[in-house]
């Protein structure tokens, strides 16, 4: 038997389907029902059609009870205050399941969108998500985890010694904080991207950045390909393609060589991939 892999599904929509959540619901389902680690939900600026990733995030979370939530957010032209925010409270929604795929949009069209700024090569606007993804962590933990006091009888609510101004001053961003948000269940909620800026990177090579690498791949893709670059390093794998083909085929085959779980023995969706819930920074 050799070490567990990880495994998560990008979920894809078209036409109709893409603007219905009792169809977003059906396959979180049936992911939750195959025990993957978690399932993507993309976005984009470049005028495709389509529910905010995050949102649609949010309205499936209390149907499930395990899979991890992983939406898009495009960073470029959005800020980390509101992302933060959004990503804190999705934690909350979903009781710790919480992630974030940051993206970036290097198209001049998508800054169009905006107008309020032109946009660098891509490889800047990849540091500027590092800054981005920065900012996030110390927001999520400007409140300590027991800064609510909730005394009714002093009418005190917060113990203010515990919260904490971020004063983080880069290139890019210049933000005070505090969050408005409390820290969320995770501490913080996963970090994913194509580049290693969080905890997890998306990517075709194994790096020795000590980040979780999962590899995207096609559902067709052979099981024996997938534990040869498991042996390699990989710590898991994100699906493409059909759902139900890789809960009730992949799935199955994988756990009959004993290298993927039967059940979820966590609640968390750091705990699914074996991560600590980090210390705040501020504490």
């Amino acid at each position: 038997m050799g070490s567990r892999l990880h495994l998560a599904a990008a979920l894809h929509a078209t036409g109709e389907e893409a603007f219905t959540a009792r169809h977003w619901a059906g396959l979180v389902r049936e992911a939750e029902h195959g025990t993957l680690d978690f399932v993507t939900f993309g976005d984009s600026l470049d005028g495709r059609q389509g529910l905010d990733a995050v949102l649609t995030a949010a309205r499936i979370a209390p149907l499930t009870t395990h899979v991890g939530l992983v939406p898009t957010a495009v960073v470029t032209h959005t800020e980390p205050f509101h992302v933060s925010k959004a990503i804190a409270t999705l934690d909350y929604v979903s009781k710790g399941r919480a992630g974030v795929q940051l993206a970036v949009a290097p198209d001049p069209a998508d800054a169009r969108h905006f107008g309020r700024r032109s946009v660098g090569p891509e490889a800047e606007l990849w540091e500027e998500a590092a800054d981005y993804a920065e900012v996030l962590r110390r927001l999520w933990d400007s409140w300590e985890d027991d800064a609510e006091i909730r005394d009714e009888a002093t009418g005190r609510f917060i113990d203010r010694e515990k919260l904490h101004y971020i004063d983080f001053e880069g290139r890019w961003f210049k933000v005070r904080g505090p969050s408005i948000t409390p820290r969320p269940p995770q501490g913080h909620p996963l970090i994913a991207a194509t580049e290693p800026v969080g905890d997890v990177v998306f990517s075709d090579e194994v790096s020795a950045s000590g980040r979780l690498v999962f590899r995207d791949v096609d559902v067709s893709t052979p099981v024996d390909q997938l534990v040869a670059w498991h042996s390699e390093g990989f710590a898991g794998f994100r699906v493409h393609g059909d759902l139900e083909q890789i809960t009730r085929e992949l799935v199955p085959e994988l756990r009959g060589r004993g290298l993927f779980r039967s059940e979820y023995e966590h609640t968390t969706l750091r705990g699914h991939l074996g991560l600590a819930r980090p210390a705040n920074q501020f504490a």
